[in-house]
């Protein structure tokens, strides 16, 4: 492959690509675009993405994360039919969430994007809302033509709450990461219906409300961080059926009464769940809900203390007081009587 050809551009090398901010779709000779990966990651590029982009009609993998652009999401990408990774992580995207039925991972983190998200625009993520299959198949990120050099290629988002880089991966693993941005309202319930979901990150936003009790039928997902947000209610029993969990974040909400216990979400520390006031019960105390940690003593009355002299000498005097207050009546009453017999 010749240094200067598309591909070489939109792929990550031993040294970041040479783009402008003006930088334009790369286009074979014949003015179509053949590229099934573009990995721009983590380079300083700006302005908007190309509206050419979508002349690249076998593209799957788009990777522009880290980086400058400042642009609404690119919700004209969706007429790409084989698009199923999009990674716009840590760029300044604002407005609303389109959507796109054939994406498998989608991380829009640490952007500005806003607003609710509505039920009916998550029903349109096909692709996660399949059962898992157990084909084996995966997506490569490399070149596998064999009259052509080897140029090996990567993604990289958050997984389990490490960033990781993937070479290849199952076509199972399904990703949503909308954390660190200004979303709010309630999350949906339709969340449920994702039941291929591996991970689920809405950490950082103005979620309100409560948790929903259909994430509970979501039996692949393996991490859930709905941290930082202003999630009220209860932690719903359903929750314990997700037995595939490893990484639960429920910290830094509004949310209140027992945590319930299984033997899954026994196996989180209290920091899945600070910072809610309302909470109670293992991990972040061994104490049942309703019960005070300290358990007031008796008092007991030390007779030594000089304040219990002063108080038996107090008595002592007031009461010794009042029997000579009635002594000296009693005398006085006496000698009255005599007096008066007398006379």
């Amino acid at each position: 492959m010749a240094p200067n050809s598309p591909l070489h551009q939109a792929g990550t090398g031993s040294s970041p690509p040479a783009i402008t901010p003006s930088w334009g779709s790369p286009r074979p000779r014949d003015g179509s675009c053949a590229l099934k990966t573009i990995d721009l990651h983590g380079n300083k590029i700006e302005g908007q993405l190309p509206r050419g982009l979508s002349n690249c009609s076998d593209l799957e993998v788009l990777d522009i994360g880290s980086n400058r652009i400042t642009d609404t999401f690119p919700a004209w990408l969706r007429r790409l039919p084989k698009l199923s990774i999009l990674l716009l992580r840590s760029n300044q995207f604002y407005g609303t969430i389109g959507v796109f039925p054939s994406l498998q991972i989608i991380d829009l983190a640490s952007n500005n994007f806003s607003g609710v998200l509505r039920p009916q625009w998550l029903k349109q993520f096909k692709s996660m809302m399949a059962e898992s299959n157990s084909s084996g198949e995966t997506i490569d990120f490399q070149s596998i033509n064999p009259y052509e050099p080897l140029y090996q290629y990567s993604v990289g988002f958050m997984y389990k709450g490490i960033f990781m880089t993937f070479e290849r991966m199952l076509t199972t693993v399904t990703v949503i990461d909308f954390s660190n941005n200004r979303l709010e309202g309630n999350i949906p319930e339709s969340f449920g219906r994702h039941v291929s979901l591996r991970v689920l990150n809405l950490s950082h936003n103005a979620f309100s409300g409560k948790i929903p009790a259909q994430l509970g039928s979501m039996t692949d997902l393996e991490s859930l961080d709905l941290s930082c947000n202003q999630l009220s209610g209860e932690i719903l029993q359903g929750l314990t059926d997700l037995t595939f969990l490893e990484l639960l974040n429920l910290s830094n909400n509004y949310l209140v009464r027992k945590i319930p216990q299984s033997r899954q979400l026994s196996t989180f520390d209290s920091s899945s769940f600070g910072g809610n006031a309302g909470l109670c019960g293992p991990p972040l105390s061994k104490l049942p809900c309703g019960a005070s940690p300290y358990t007031p003593s008796p008092q007991v009355v030390d007779r030594s203390s000089p304040h219990h002299v002063d108080v038996v000498l107090f008595l002592f005097i007031r009461l010794g007081f009042g029997v000579g207050f009635a002594a000296a009546i009693v005398v006085e009453w006496n000698r009255v009587s005599r007096w008066r017999v007398r006379t």
